[in-house]
């Protein structure tokens, strides 16, 4: 038996075969992890998730639009009625329109902000509260930040700020939901690695190059690394922790030259 056997989890976030919430979905399955999950709306997205998830026959793949209330409560109480519980949530979820990232954060505009600190850092905020409802003691939430949330960096720009807002999150939800429920909420920070995401970052590759030279390990991070970070956080090793950012970016983090 596995470390999570008969554990059961949503993952909202796994967009193709590259997303970090898969990485962190694998290792999760690996140990045994009932999991259900999320797609945003649309049958492209709908085909390429159910083809990543075929070996796996999960029960449960729904649609979920994180800027309807409507849909994430759907969501949870259907995971919910249907198997009694929930004990983690993996939250890989963020955007920003790309007119927005690509311009300097002074030039953001307000329906950009709004829409990138909604869609980013409100859906964390919303499906934790309706996952928390289904959880037992001792359950486990999940999501992704990264270093640009902490220090400047050159192309970020408005997401740098939207995980900035989501790293205090988790710290609030972690007070609000451990004295509540015994919930631990943490997150991950990653290092760069390619993502659907990560493809409409300005100068990306400059940046992997950056790091992989800068870092302690002096090299990127694997997939895999992700994975094992997540299965860490969501599982009973790391009961004691939470309201904290794990930094997973092979030492990068810690080095000021």
């Amino acid at each position: 038996m596995g470390k999570l056997s008969g554990k059961i989890g949503v993952v909202m976030g796994v967009a193709n075969e590259r997303s970090l919430a898969w990485a962190i979905s694998q290792a999760l399955y690996a140990e045994g992890a009932e999991l259900a999950f999320t797609y945003l709306p649309g049958p492209s997205n709908e085909r390429r998730v159910k083809r990543l998830l075929t070996p796996y026959q999960p029960k449960l793949l729904l649609p979920c639009d994180v800027q309807n209330d409507g849909d994430i409560t759907n969501v949870f109480r259907t995971v919910g009625k249907t198997y009694g519980r929930i004990d983690m949530l993996v939250h890989s979820i963020a955007f920003a329109p790309p007119a927005e990232l690509r311009r300097p954060y002074i030039q953001v505009s307000r329906e950009g902000f709004h829409r990138a600190m909604d869609i980013s850092v409100y859906s964390f905020v919303a499906a934790s509260r309706a996952a928390a409802g289904w959880m037992p003691p001792g359950g486990s939430i999940v999501t992704i930040t990264y270093f640009g949330a902490e220090k400047v960096m050159p192309g970020y720009n408005l997401m740098g700020i939207c995980k900035a807002a989501l790293e205090h999150s988790v710290r609030y939800l972690a007070w609000d939901l451990g004295r509540e429920k015994q919930i631990r909420v943490n997150a991950i920070s990653a290092g760069p690695i390619r993502t659907l995401s990560s493809a409409g970052l300005p100068e990306f590759d400059r940046m992997l190059d950056h790091v992989a030279q800068k870092a302690c390990l002096n090299r990127n991070i694997a997939w895999e690394e992700i994975g094992a970070a997540g299965l860490y956080l969501l599982s009973p090793a790391s009961s004691g922790v939470t309201g904290e950012i794990l930094h997973v970016d092979a030492g990068y983090n810690i080095v000021g030259l």
